[in-house]
């Protein structure tokens, strides 16, 4: 029980940051909002300039950064519930990788042009395709380093196939569009472009929602979670495809962004008493706060050029990787 009280306080807390994080986003910019202009603007009766700020730019900009943070630390939190591996996530299993090689396929190739489905399809598609081979890998090698190293190899082969079609990119338009995708960034995305992303997200949520409740299980091993009635390869398909919809789904609005899939689970999971299943929706509102935080960073670092939300992500998250990975080793050499 007293487990369970942390975890409901720890989750209306990041609602409530998150939520004045989301404000914050709106407020602050090239062009400051006082808070009345900006309350004004979000019920429709202020001036135009204000609404254009805030609905055309800000607010789409600051939920894509939410959105795409929850997917990618629910994802996260998921894939290391589901692989016993607390350096699983969908950046360094090379699944948002993948995903990413086939959003500039669409992008490459001019597929995009014939629906706006294409690069949602194609992101979702190649996050499944890694999350897959992922888990098809994972019960056959019992070294971290071995499945870290597995998805070092996507992650290279996906960038290899991408380093690729940035070579014979056709024009500077279609050169810049791939470059986005690859460093990743929510600018001047639109209320559309979060619209055609909400069914994929949605879908892997309710995947994930039916997969939580067997992570707990699987913390005893597969075959104890067996014994115990679990169905694994059931259990194993629904995180796969809630992973591969949500992970597609993120890029296809962001592009590829690292780290904070595995930031947020790991600075949750102590607080929930390490349960897989109760760190999913913490995890997800902190990796959603923490991107929109890493965005308010790129919109106003002193640089000549905005940086990239990717590139934000990477500077932070990196080094806490590095760390994970070797408290991580420190520990199993102690035990």
């Amino acid at each position: 029980m007293k487990v369970q009280n942390h975890a409901t306080a720890l989750t209306l807390l990041l609602v409530v940051l998150s939520g004045l994080a989301l404000l914050a986003s709106s407020l602050i910019g090239v062009t400051p909002l006082p808070l009345a202009r900006l309350l004004a603007a979000l019920v429709g009766v202020g001036d135009t300039q204000a609404e254009l700020i805030i609905w055309d730019i800000r607010l789409p900009r600051a939920f894509a950064a939410f959105l795409v943070g929850m997917a990618l630390a629910g994802s996260g939190a998921a894939l290391q519930g589901l692989l016993r591996n607390p350096l699983a996530e969908p950046g360094v299993l090379g699944v948002s990788a993948m995903s990413s090689l086939f959003a500039t396929i669409t992008i490459y190739w001019g597929f995009v042009q014939l629906s706006p489905w294409m690069l949602p399809l194609a992101s979702i598609f190649g996050a499944l395709l890694a999350t897959g081979l992922v888990a098809l890998v994972a019960p056959r090698v019992q070294s971290v380093v071995t499945l870290v190293l597995v998805g070092v190899g996507i992650s290279s082969l996906a960038g290899a196939f991408m380093s690729l079609l940035l070579n014979l990119a056709p024009n500077p338009f279609t050169l810049s569009d791939m470059m986005n995708w690859m460093m990743g960034s929510v600018a001047n995305r639109s209320i559309e472009d979060l619209l055609l992303a909400a069914p994929f997200l949605l879908a892997g949520t309710l995947a994930l929602g039916v997969a939580a409740p067997g992570l707990r299980a699987l913390t005893l091993g597969e075959e104890a979670a067996s014994a115990i009635g679990l169905e694994v390869g059931r259990s194993r398909l629904w995180v796969v495809l809630g992973t591969g919809l949500l992970t597609g789904a993120a890029v296809s609005i962001a592009g590829a962004v690292g780290f904070v899939g595995i930031i947020a689970p790991h600075v949750v999971r102590p607080f929930v008493g390490h349960d897989p299943t109760r760190t999913l929706l913490p995890a997800a509102l902190l990796g959603g706060l923490v991107l929109v935080l890493a965005d308010l960073i790129a919109r106003l670092a002193p640089t000549g050029q905005e940086l990239k939300l990717g590139v934000v992500a990477a500077l932070i998250g990196a080094p806490i990787f590095i760390w994970i990975a070797v408290r991580r080793r420190a520990l199993e050499a102690d035990q």
